[in-house]
């Protein structure tokens, strides 16, 4: 890491400020040109560790990042992780506050419920038996950093990305379970309509070639930084379409044929 602890908790705090006040602060990695993705994951944890102490919960983790597309555009060879929390959880067909983010955006994933703990290094079968059901979900993003800088035209980075708790900000679940041998995930897919108008599909084999894989990285990245997936927490596997521009009045429908549907609309 090149960050101090001062730099580290100075971004994290301006990170929350951000999301409390929905007023964006600049690029992180513009401010600091040689953090590293340690940096950046020490200020996701910091934010953490934060929202912790004020009595927020862990829902369970989001993978981010895993198509090839996503990481060419960012320069990168891997994906990336934050923090799902209890309050980020809506129903399916919620309505969600205008108010509630800053410049939302959404995708379409598998998400995992787990039953048992996922530590370090595992193998597809070890993350299907300890994997509880599967559901048709949706991840809505939202961006506490600044896309980009308005006077260099410097595009957020990977770091600023991660700093920002993956863009994490909130998740839908439709109501189908699945077991987790029940489909070959490769070939769930989705068909997102905005509006009535569909404008994004995708498969499974989008992320990491299988949902699975995207697991067996995060276990392993987790360990790396001395935590593990828990039983009881859900774990959104990675998005197989690109992010959906949310606007206010806007409907959002993802339909996953036989494995389920889920709905949001933005107030």
């Amino acid at each position: 890491m090149t960050l101090s602890r001062e730099q580290i908790d100075h971004a994290a705090n301006a990170i929350l400020n951000a999301e409390a006040s929905r007023d964006q602060i600049g690029l992180i990695s513009l401010a600091h040109p040689d953090m590293t993705l340690d940096d950046a994951y020490a200020i996701q944890a910091a934010q953490m560790w934060k929202k912790l102490a004020q009595g927020r919960e862990i829902l369970g983790w989001k993978i981010g990042l895993t198509s090839k597309v996503m990481q060419d555009a960012l320069g990168i060879d891997t994906p990336d992780s934050g923090v799902l929390y209890e309050d980020m959880a809506f129903i399916d067909g919620a309505t969600i506050p205008r108010n509630r983010y800053i410049q939302p955006r959404v995708e379409a994933e598998i998400a995992f419920i787990m039953k048992a703990p996922l530590d370090g290094e595992v193998t597809r079968e070890e993350v299907l038996a300890a994997t509880e059901y599967l559901a048709p979900a949706i991840e809505i993003l939202d961006t506490r950093i600044l896309r980009k800088d308005p006077e260099t035209g410097k595009a957020r980075s990977i770091f600023d990305t991660v700093s920002d708790n993956a863009a994490n900000a909130g998740i839908v679940m439709g109501e189908a379970r699945h077991a987790p041998d029940a489909f070959d995930l490769r070939w769930v897919g989705s068909i997102v309509k905005k509006n009535g108008t569909v404008v994004a599909t995708g498969l499974g084999a989008g992320v990491l070639d299988d949902p699975v894989t995207g697991m067996i990285w995060l276990a392993r990245r987790m360990a790396t930084y001395g935590q593990r997936i828990e039983a009881g927490q859900v774990v959104l596997s990675g998005s197989f379409i690109g992010p959906i521009e949310c606007p206010p009045g806007t409907d959002i429908e993802a339909n996953y044929g036989p494995f389920g549907s889920v709905s949001l609309r933005f107030e």
